[in-house]
């Protein structure tokens, strides 16, 4: 009699992908509202497990705990941006006197154009622009971006340059 075959790593993550996946994908979009979001997170726990290389115990334990942390920690993320990046903490962190209703109505106008530029950009030159806009120097952008600091004066002048390219693009709008 032969001794029964074990399925290699390869093998049994295929079959509990195929298995577990659409139900991580489901549980994750229920709690985010968001099939991207949800997708990516997904993903990103069946990429951990392979680089693992071995099955846990549990793998299924395993995968939605490694998701949930995952998920928190994006959710986290956005949360935060979310709180930062809005128009009236910006407005209160760096008030001036209020505007004529004319002026603040081609304020708010400029400040959607220049963050549906920034949407349009690459994200690391939307980095550099962000980052050199508030005043961090070359060597920090260099840091925070994973760049060479040398290269980030001809980076920041392409990415001013794409900016202006982006902002100045006919607008379909009436």
């Amino acid at each position: 009699m032969r001794p029964e075959r074990v399925p290699s790593f390869a093998e049994r993550f295929a079959e509990l992908f195929e298995a577990q996946f659409p139900r991580l994908f489901r549980t994750l979009n229920r709690l985010s509202g968001d099939r991207e979001l949800a997708s990516d997170v997904a993903q990103d726990a069946f990429v951990r497990l392979y680089r693992r290389g071995a099955m846990p115990d549990s793998p299924e334990a395993w995968l939605i705990s490694v998701a949930m942390n995952l998920f928190r920690n994006a959710a986290s993320t956005r949360s935060r941006r979310a709180r930062l990046l809005t128009p009236a903490r910006a407005e209160q962190s760096v008030a001036d006197a209020p505007a004529a209703p004319d002026e603040d109505a081609e304020a708010a106008d400029s400040r959607l154009r220049v963050r549906a530029t920034l949407d349009r950009m690459p994200e690391r030159e939307r980095g550099i622009l962000l980052l050199r806009a508030e005043g961090f120097s070359y060597r920090d952008i260099a840091a925070a971006l994973r760049l060479n600091e040398a290269s980030i004066g001809v980076l920041l002048a392409r990415a001013k340059a794409a900016f202006r390219a982006i902002y100045e693009e006919p607008s379909d709008e009436p």
